[in-house]
């Protein structure tokens, strides 16, 4: 079971890494948004995915 939690955890963060690769922002920008996703987990993908990817790249423009 754990491994399966595991699973979908690894599965949606590289699915929102290659989401904010595409943002037409600059690239340091990308890295620190992507670097925050890696580190905060399932927090960082629960903000991302319920707040952050409708926000985050009008923000950073």
């Amino acid at each position: 079971m754990a491994f399966i939690i595991w699973l979908v955890g690894l599965v949606l963060c590289i699915k929102a890494v290659l989401e904010v690769w595409k943002w037409n922002v600059d690239t340091v920008k990308k890295l620190l948004v992507i670097i925050l996703l890696l580190v905060t987990s399932w927090i960082g993908l629960a903000v991302y995915y319920f707040w952050g990817r409708e926000n985050l790249p009008k923000m950073l423009k």
